[in-house]
């Protein structure tokens, strides 16, 4: 009877109240607070900084694990140490998980494994980004082989994902184990300074097998990995400062690889003048200059979002905009090693390159680079493939390309730096521009071995002559390796009109499963 009905409806609204209340406590007060005096906010708390107020949905909220091994029957909790479900970040739809460390300590179980693979199957299905918040002590031990089943579902979906919707990783609290390879196959990874680290065996396990003696820290921690190893692109102060960073990065990305990414307005002219770059280049090509200053003048608002900043920093990439439109910026910096490219520098470029391709986001390449690094360290690291990695990813590239040419080109460097050889689209250099096989002193030391042997008071002469022949822009130009030449106050300008002219650029490889880039 309807009475009936409305009792029974007034009692299952009661339980799931009820029910709801206890999911949203995840471990308990005591718990919660633990987590706070770690200088650590709550699964949810994240969510509710990262996502539109009243935007999250939630899914699998009731989801409880399986196991009643070692006496995990005892220990059950709504949601099993995941949150999952789908939010927007400034009106955009994005599929988002954040673990629990207050429930089981975040680990991963199988229940835990499907919810994740669960939003990123619909994130595929929708076409929306995926974003992970880790913070779990591994895998749930006691569910043995089933965990380590649901990390490698979850890789799988990673892979999948890879290049179709683009996934960001925020890395704030343990992350140990197998629980480290899924956000190193997401495109970026964010950590937290103190609190978080990231290794494949923490530091008992390392001295028990070779008997280093080492903190979680210095194995895993935020500047390790943001400075030596190159495995994470941010390193912030605390959680809320890394979720401000990853919703400013999300606002320079598409939603997935079939659409560009959103225009941003700006009132920031078109043809603005920079007057200060007229003079920016030194007069001695020895001495260095920081490349940031011309990026930071041309790009909209001088608004400029730099990726894996303290790493290798012989070279540059980032976000920014032109006329509100999103590119991606590969820059050599004389600042350091003076621009040379070496083993770190080449993966760290080339990773960008492709996934700025994948995503539909053009390239703006800034050129000063005197060749790759010579050196035995260098050749038994393994140059010439980790260069050729850089090669690749410029060769296979099909977004608009542009390149500007400030200083030194050369060497195969010049060839690698998205030179007009590999499908540039628009090539562009400056008065000061130096393109040749080597510096000039070098190759005379070549070209004129003999002459020089025999009287070396001439190796300034000869040195002249090399520089007014090859240590020029007009050369190469004459050739039609260079589009123009152009003034360095005139570089905003010729971007803009050139990314205008290449809006509906369409170039496509050849068909194959996929290539075999030298890794």
């Amino acid at each position: 009877t309807p009475r009936l009905g409305q009792k029974l409806m007034g009692n299952r609204n009661k339980e799931l109240k009820s029910k709801r209340r206890k999911a949203l406590m995840g471990g308990g007060k005591a718990r919660v607070a633990a987590q706070h005096e770690k200088n650590k906010l709550t699964a949810r708390e994240r969510l509710a900084l990262l996502l539109d107020e009243n935007s999250f949905e939630e899914w699998d909220i009731f989801v409880e694990h399986r196991s009643d091994s070692f006496g995990l029957d005892k220990q059950k909790f709504f949601g099993d140490g995941v949150v999952t479900g789908y939010g927007k970040i400034n009106g955009r739809l994005v599929f988002v998980y954040s673990q629990d460390f207050t429930v089981l300590g975040g680990s991963l179980s199988e229940a835990n494994a499907k919810k994740i693979c669960k939003i990123m199957d619909q994130a595929m299905k929708v076409g929306a980004p995926i974003i992970g918040l880790n913070d779990s002590g591994g895998a749930r031990i006691q569910e043995g082989v089933a965990s380590l089943g649901g990390y490698a579902d979850i890789f799988q979906r990673n892979v999948m994902a890879s290049g179709v919707v683009p996934q960001l990783s925020l890395i704030m609290g343990p992350c140990a184990g197998g629980a480290v390879y899924s956000p190193a196959i997401t495109d970026f990874i964010g950590m937290v300074k103190s609190t978080s680290n990231m290794f494949v065996t923490g530091p008992n396990v390392v001295k028990t097998v070779t008997h280093e003696s080492v903190t979680a820290e210095e194995l895993g921690g935020s500047h390790t990995h943001t400075s030596k190893s190159g495995v994470a692109d941010f390193e912030c102060e605390n959680d809320l400062e890394l979720i401000e960073l990853i919703k400013k990065l999300f606002s320079y990305l598409p939603s997935n690889n079939k659409e560009k990414a959103p225009i941003t307005p700006t009132k920031d002219k078109l043809n603005r003048k920079v007057l200060a770059l007229d003079s920016v280049i030194p007069e001695n090509p020895s001495i260095p200059y920081d490349m940031r200053e011309i990026l930071i003048n041309i790009l909209d608002d001088k608004n400029f979002f730099e990726v894996q900043e303290k790493y290798a920093k012989n070279i540059i990439i980032g976000f920014g905009r032109i006329c509100g439109e999103s590119i991606g910026i590969v820059a050599n910096q004389p600042k350091f090693l003076a621009g040379c490219l070496d083993i770190d520098a080449s993966k760290k470029a080339a990773r960008f390159i492709r996934f700025c391709d994948a995503f539909n986001i053009p390239i703006i390449t800034f050129v000063d680079v005197p060749g790759f690094m010579p050196g035995l360290r260098q050749e038994l690291g393994g140059i010439i493939k980790n260069g050729a990695k850089l090669l690749y990813a410029c060769a296979e590239s099909t977004v608009p390309k542009i390149t500007i040419i400030t200083r030194k080109a050369y060497g195969g460097a010049y060839d690698v730096m998205s030179s007009k050889h590999l499908r540039g689209d628009v090539n562009l250099a400056w008065p000061t521009a130096e393109i040749a096989v080597m510096g000039a002193k070098g190759a005379v030391e070549v070209i004129f071995k003999s002459e020089v042997a025999e009287d070396g008071s001439k190796t300034e002469q000869l040195v002249k002559s090399y520089e007014e022949k090859f240590l020029n822009p007009f050369e190469a130009a004459k050739l039609g390796f260079l589009d123009d030449i152009i003034k360095p106050s005139e570089t905003r300008g010729r971007i803009a009109k050139s990314l205008e002219m290449l809006k509906n650029k369409d170039l496509k490889n050849p068909w194959r499963k996929h290539g075999n880039i030298p890794l």
